[in-house]
């Protein structure tokens, strides 16, 4: 069994990713500053379904559920004095490095703050690892690199020098610092480009959430671009069975460094997938038609051709299940946990 360090471990992907490793028997030890971009609560009530009960700044807390196989502890990835101390105390096999601060739009009005967590924090983690003689690292990367890219779908061979938002500059500098690194200290490295990911607890600044809040409220969705846009919907469970499998499997030997593609491989147009919302809550959105904003693009689609060809990546969840699935989810956590 490995001993995994997950970065980001009270995030979506992160909370998902550490379950994920838990029930197949390794050691996971979750790292999160739980930061208020969107409701700390949901991120602590992540924890809580990790058997994280109590959480305090600086210090290892252990599972009640998973009891010694799980600790989590709340600190900033940037953090020069602390971080480097979870390397003294733990052998890490490998580090999954989901942590980030996340947002397209955000990251126009709040520059400094993604430098400080995408950049200066992945820099801390990257001298750790190299530092600890850690051998292995998958990082998140994120399909906002590909910017204003009108070749579909995206592969990861294309070029991507033009991001149009600060977030996915960031982004683009993980992947070139990721591999100085792997390069400079023979470290596995490996990078992966996520597309738009929905299912039970998700973030609240994401469509399937906004919508689904919206429509269930009867309040007006937004609707940018006219409706004229596409994602690579993703559903959690497919994320982070690629996710595991590229943190578990062997890398190919001719791919000590490597970036991947994981999403669906299949855009979803947006009104489709709002229609989808629609059939499962049984009510029609009232739709507020906008404009294109700024850091966003018109449509998404990931080749994943290469995860499935070196981790046999297929993801299969149908977007009307996956929608019924997050919706069934809303209902009971907002039931139970909120009302």
């Amino acid at each position: 069994m490995k001993t995994i360090l997950v970065t980001g471990a009270a995030g979506f992907i992160g909370y998902h990713l550490s379950k994920k490793l838990l029930d197949l028997g390794h050691q996971v030890i979750g790292l999160d500053n739980i930061n208020g971009y969107y409701s700390v609560q949901l991120k602590l009530d992540r924890l809580k379904q990790l058997g994280v009960n109590e959480v305090s700044e600086g210090k290892l807390v252990s599972s009640e559920t998973y009891e010694k196989q799980f600790q989590f502890i709340k600190l900033d990835l940037e953090n020069r004095n602390e971080v480097p101390k979870l390397f003294d105390k733990f052998e890490f096999d490998i580090v999954c490095n989901l942590a980030a601060q996340a947002g397209v739009r955000y990251s126009i009005d709040n520059p400094n703050v993604y430098v400080d967590s995408n950049v200066v924090g992945f820099l801390n983690l990257l001298e750790c690892i190299r530092h600890a003689g850690v051998k292995k690292l998958v990082f998140a990367s994120s399909s906002s690199v590909y910017g204003m890219n009108d070749k579909i779908p995206f592969e990861t061979s294309d070029r991507v020098d033009h991001p149009i938002s600060l977030y996915a500059a960031t982004k683009k500098s993980n992947e070139l610092m990721a591999y100085t690194y792997s390069h400079l200290y023979d470290i596995q490295t490996i990078g992966l480009r996520f597309f738009t990911v929905y299912g039970p607890w998700g973030r609240p600044d994401m469509a399937m959430f906004l919508f689904t809040d919206a429509i269930l409220n009867d309040k007006p969705i937004k609707v940018f671009n006219e409706g004229k846009l596409s994602r690579d919907f993703t559903y959690i469970e497919d994320i982070v069975e690629g996710v595991q499998k590229t943190i578990l499997k062997d890398q190919p030997e001719d791919k000590w460094y490597s970036l991947y593609n994981i999403g669906n491989g299949n855009p979803v147009k947006l009104l489709d997938f709002i229609e989808a919302i629609e059939n499962v809550t049984g009510k029609t959105a009232q739709k507020n038609m906008l404009s294109m904003q700024p850091g966003d693009v018109e449509k998404t689609w990931a080749d994943t051709a290469d995860l499935e060809k070196d981790y046999q990546y297929k993801p299969n969840t149908p977007i009307e299940v996956g929608v019924e699935k997050f919706i069934v989810w809303y209902n009971k956590y907002y039931n139970d946990c909120i009302g």
